[in-house]
């Protein structure tokens, strides 16, 4: 967690009210904030969208409409005038206009002397423009969870007068939620924290941590603080008395246990969900509701949405306990449960293919976020063969496995499994350490992108067969500097001798005999010529005619130049004349002609047909 504090900020409560403003678009931490600060003793107001006031809560009678609500039904309260036009509402359903005009007027003389009175006001960033506060002037302000702000809304209410301004949050969790794409390119996603902190402004880092058991804090502190985090509660402290539940190693509150089902596309076409996974979910909980664990004590969290429903009906069809017991038990997102905590967290990563990915459950912020939810235990559920492709999620899976913690097998007979994971792709695992040098030269001969394949080998361009061999239809490597390219024969010529030169030409020529070139040009190309027009002398050209903007990547029109495909030759050229140069000029106008002419005779059948 790291603060900003703006200006020294001593003896904020005496001064005037302090405006609490939770970053998050939804107000659970709204909710969160009120709840703990009311426990101190002081008077707290939140503040809520007119939307969203029939919505009940814990903290709904420290709302600001509800307050207005009890003012008004109080007897002797001093609001005998509101008092009497709140009932004669109640009773009628509405008022006279004039009625009506003097009972707003007086609501809101209510709500002001209640701001007015209040120690802590708390609202969002958004609410914080509130009409009801535009009066009002706030010389300390506090923004939680700052980092999931834009920098925008962050203004709102640091624009309240603020002479004292703090920032809590972590730039190592959830950002801004930018739907825009391009809103998020040109960098709305950078948050008014994150600003500050480029522009030099060094944040102060609470390194000591009080919500997580010791071994559940350990993996986070290592992958994402630099190992600085501390504990400030003990193992005993964070170890619940009178729960049973099977855990691998008693003494660590925490496992991965190994799914192999595999992920499917949900109802709605725009999620996944993992039905292996949703049935461990409903044992694990069943398990924990059996050993004594409240429901509100437990929360899932799942990425997608799919599988977030999937759970939610799949236990309250499958479970073996009242069905009123799993509905209390709160299954989310990841970014619902950010800046709250539970007990006790199930992790289903859902993910589980052999080529797509593992989509942004590779985004470090949310495996962040998810492991450190929980106070006294986390359970973890996915398939490491598919997760251990991933840097951060490798490192994660050798850690439970160095701490036993890595099982399989029915949940009240777990048993250690003894899998191999593969190495992450780029090397190393992120954050642990350095590459490994060896490793890393043979890992990126594994990842280098293979060169133009001969269209012959190609399926889109009318080839067949396998795949050649490595090295077989790929385009050699550029010459030297000074050589100078082999000269292209006449039609009608004798094929050269065979000799150092080779490669793969499937020209338009009608049998020509080409040198060193894999491309499928319009007149056989130079060398290494790809996909340009009539052919190339330099060498070196790429694309200078067809391989663009007229015919694709492979020269004009290419998924059509089966039909008049010529012989492929291998040829070594020793010299280069005037006259084969000159023969090479007359060659490639000839036939980039015909094939001008034949591509316009194939474009006019084509679009008459």
């Amino acid at each position: 967690m790291w603060v900003h504090v703006c200006m020294c900020a001593f003896g904020w409560m005496c001064l005037s009210p302090y405006l609490l403003a939770p970053s998050a678009s939804s107000s659970s931490s709204s909710f969160q904030l009120c709840a703990k600060v009311h426990e101190t003793g002081l008077k707290v107001v939140r503040i809520v969208a007119k939307s969203r006031e029939a919505i009940e809560t814990d903290t709904a009678k420290l709302s600001l409409h509800n307050m207005v609500t009890e003012l008004a039904l109080t007897p002797g309260s001093g609001h005998e005038a509101l008092r009497k036009l709140h009932l004669l509402k109640q009773e009628l359903g509405e008022l006279l206009e004039k009625d009506e005009k003097k009972y707003r007027g007086l609501r809101a003389q209510a709500e002001r002397e209640i701001l007015h009175h209040a120690d802590v006001i708390c609202c969002t960033c958004v609410g914080a423009g509130d009409p009801r506060l535009a009066k009002l002037r706030f010389r300390q302000v506090l923004i939680d969870e700052a980092t999931q702000a834009i920098e925008a809304e962050a203004l709102i209410p640091i624009a309240m007068g603020a002479k004292q301004l703090v920032m809590v949050g972590d730039q190592c969790q959830l950002g801004p939620v930018i739907m825009c794409k391009k809103a998020s390119k040109a960098g709305l996603t950078t948050s008014l924290f994150e600003r500050l902190i480029a522009l030099g402004h060094r944040p102060i880092r609470l390194e000591v941590q009080y919500r997580m058991h010791p071994c559940l804090s350990e993996f986070p502190s290592n992958a994402f603080y630099e190992g600085s985090l501390q504990n400030g509660a003990t193992e005993a402290e964070k170890t619940l008395t009178g729960v049973d539940f099977p855990w691998p190693t008693p003494q660590r509150p925490m496992f991965f246990y190994i799914s192999h089902g595999f992920e499917e596309i949900s109802g709605s076409g725009t999620s996944y969900l993992n039905r292996t996974e949703a049935g461990f979910v409903e044992k694990i909980v069943t398990t924990m509701l059996k050993g004594g664990i409240v429901p509100a004590q437990v929360g899932v969290i799942t990425p997608y949405e799919g599988q977030r429903a999937y759970v939610v009906s799949h236990m309250a069809r499958v479970g073996s306990a009242r069905a009123e017991l799993y509905a209390s038990v709160e299954v989310a997102s990841v970014d619902s449960f950010q800046g709250r905590e539970k007990d006790f967290i199930i992790l289903s990563c859902v993910r589980s293919n052999e080529h797509q990915g593992i989509g942004f459950l590779s985004d470090p912020r949310r495996l962040n976020v998810a492991l450190t939810r929980a106070r006294y235990g986390v359970i973890v559920i996915g398939n490491p063969k598919i997760l251990a492709k991933d840097p951060l999620w490798n490192s994660l899976l050798n850690h439970f496995k160095d701490r036993e913690c890595l099982v399989e097998g029915p949940l009240n007979n777990l048993a250690q499994s003894m899998v191999s994971f593969p190495r992450p792709r780029d090397g190393r695992s992120r954050r642990h350490g350095p590459r490994d040098p060896s490793y890393q030269q043979s890992n990126r001969d594994n990842n280098r992108q293979p060169g133009p394949m001969d269209s012959r080998f190609d399926s889109r361009y009318g080839g067949g067969g396998p795949p050649p061999p490595p090295g077989v239809g790929m385009v050699p490597p550029p010459m030297g500097p000074g050589s100078l390219p082999p000269p292209m024969p006449m039609p009608g010529a004798p094929p050269p001798p065979m000799g150092d030169y080779y490669g793969y030409h499937q020209g338009f020529g009608g049998g020509a005999p080409a040198p060193i070139s894999q491309s499928q040009s319009m007149g056989g190309g130079g060398i290494h010529s790809q996909g340009s027009f009539g052919g190339s002398q330099s060498g070196m050209s790429q694309g200078s005619y067809g391989g663009g903007s007229y015919g694709g990547a492979s020269g004009l029109q290419s998924d059509r130049l089966s039909f008049a495909s010529g012989m492929s030759q291998v040829c070594r050229i020793e010299a280069v004349s005037a006259q084969s140069l000159a023969a090479l000029v007359l060659n490639c106008l000839f036939l980039a002609l015909q094939s001008f002419i034949s591509h316009f005779l194939d474009e006019t059948f084509y679009s008459r047909k």
